[in-house]
């Protein structure tokens, strides 16, 4: 690992960041990047700073002159190969941000990318960062752990931020496929990570009997036919969405008390089942907060994967767009839904099934802690026993109405930050969302609203012990 501790410093050293390769190629070349057009980067790329030849050889993934950049630290780190005199990457690099912006944390080594009409990745392909690994990592919890648990940890991305978030922490990194570890391994060490353990297997097998104060997993939750060839990093073999239900069944028992489980997760719409049911019978024995972001057809499910493994074009395309419908249709699939797990190890569990759409505060994992207090505070709440309520911070209220009229026809409370939700409420919850601040009971307050309102006390009570604890709940009200 010395080698890699030497190619640590020339990446550092010629500012091979996200950050100095964003400010390198500008939005132009880093936009048509991102469409997966390489053209412009390569034009932007064409000095001779070692930031410029580093972006080539390891982000852009063309050769480079073998006198470019020092090569021997390279060579010895088995991250690239020299011939004729270029240089050549057998692995790729990337640097990786902070969450949210927050700088370098660190590197992470993965196979080449597979561009289209190259082939298919290899069977045991370890893939980079991506839309995914960026979505868990904006997911998982700001809090303090003792030690954790990347289940699947693949190029070893999640690892790498927690290790940069917690750097006490003691970190465990598991993985069906021995590739995986391998070069999670040398992540480690670009990034600085030190002790981590390494362990080869499957689901929660590597761990039994340990406990964890978090446990993160980019699992392979795609759906896929039977027959025609897999992909370790995106598929179990299990039927349907199987392995994302065991992990969410299994995954508690391997949680201490307050303990966190956060996954990605894919899993099926059956005809005439609501999804909600289906995915909210896997937890048992924890609070859990799944959030569905989206749904594809069973069309766009299998052009999206078949995209991902670069089949599109080939000749074998129509025969397994043809198996993945085939497969879909016989288990009467009308959908597939993507989206975030979180569970938390509680003595009073609370589920919340839903689906959120819209665009969110990012990260999520500043406040998901909140979002599950939330739940449970709401699940407890009722009016009376001296309860001190406060409208959360800001909120916006919406009324909406003919000009002049002298009431609303319909009052919105809306979220300007967080989860951005919305919810229609009465004069009653306006009222309260108005005055509560925290520092006065309830009771005198909705008497206080009754007497304003004229309406009846006992009917105001009701009606808040009826529509408080959803507000709660959904983070109007603290």
């Amino acid at each position: 690992m010395s080698d890699l501790l030497r190619v640590r410093e020339l990446l550092v050293g010629a500012g091979y960041t996200v950050g100095g390769v964003r400010e390198l190629l500008g939005p132009v070349a880093g936009g048509a990047l991102a469409r997966d057009e390489v053209v412009p980067a390569l034009r932007t790329t064409r000095g001779e700073s070692a930031l410029e030849v580093l972006t080539r050889l390891f982000w852009l993934q063309v050769p480079v002159p073998v006198d470019a950049i020092p090569a021997d630290e390279l060579v010895a780190a088995r991250l690239v190969e020299v011939s004729g005199g270029e240089m050549r990457a057998l692995l790729r690099v990337e640097p990786l941000e902070g969450v949210g912006g927050d700088g370098h944390v660190g590197y992470v080594v993965s196979d080449l990318k597979v561009r289209p009409g190259a082939g298919m990745p290899a069977g045991d392909h370890v893939v980079g960062t991506g839309g995914a690994s960026g979505n868990l990592a904006r997911l998982v919890v700001h809090r303090a752990v003792d030690n954790v648990l990347d289940l699947g940890t693949g190029c070893g991305v999640q690892a790498v931020h927690m290790a940069d978030r917690n750097p006490l922490a003691r970190i465990t990194a598991t993985d069906v496929n021995p590739r995986a570890l391998e070069l999670a391994a040398m992540s480690f060490a670009l990034s600085g990570v030190d002790g981590a353990e390494l362990v080869e297997g499957s689901l929660l097998e590597p761990v039994r009997g340990r406990r964890f104060d978090l446990i993160v997993s980019n699992p392979p939750f795609v759906v896929a036919p039977d027959e025609g060839p897999r992909f370790t990093y995106r598929e179990s073999g299990m039927e349907g969405d199987d392995f994302c239900r065991m992990l969410v069944g299994e995954a508690p028992k391997y949680l201490n008390d307050g303990g966190y489980c956060q996954l990605l997760a894919n899993w099926l719409h059956i005809d005439g089942v609501p999804w909600e049911e289906r995915v909210g019978g896997w937890v048992d024995g924890c609070d859990a907060w799944v959030v569905q972001r989206d749904v594809q057809d069973p069309a766009e499910y299998a052009e999206l994967w078949l995209r991902d493994s670069c089949e599109t074009g080939t000749p074998e395309y129509r025969t397994r767009y043809e198996a993945w419908l085939d497969y879909f249709e016989r288990r009467n699939v009308v959908g597939v839904g993507f989206g975030w797990i979180t569970l938390r190890r509680s003595e009073r569990p609370v589920v919340r099934v839903e689906e959120l759409r819209h665009a969110v505060e990012e990260p999520v994992g500043a406040y998901v802690e909140d979002v599950l207090d939330g739940l449970s505070k709401g699940a407890e709440f009722s009016t009376g026993c001296g309860r001190l309520v406060a409208a959360a911070p800001g909120l916006v209220q919406e009324q909406v109405g003919p000009p002049g009229a002298e009431d609303p026809e319909r009052i919105v409370l809306r979220q300007a930050d967080r989860l951005r939700r919305a919810a229609g409420v009465g004069t009653v919850e306006a009222g309260l969302a108005g005055v509560c601040d925290g520092t006065l009971p309830l009771e005198p307050l909705l008497d206080a609203i009754a007497q304003l309102t004229g309406m009846d006390a006992d009917q105001v009570r009701a009606h808040a012990d009826a529509v408080l604890p959803e507000l709660i709940a959904d983070g109007f009200f603290i």
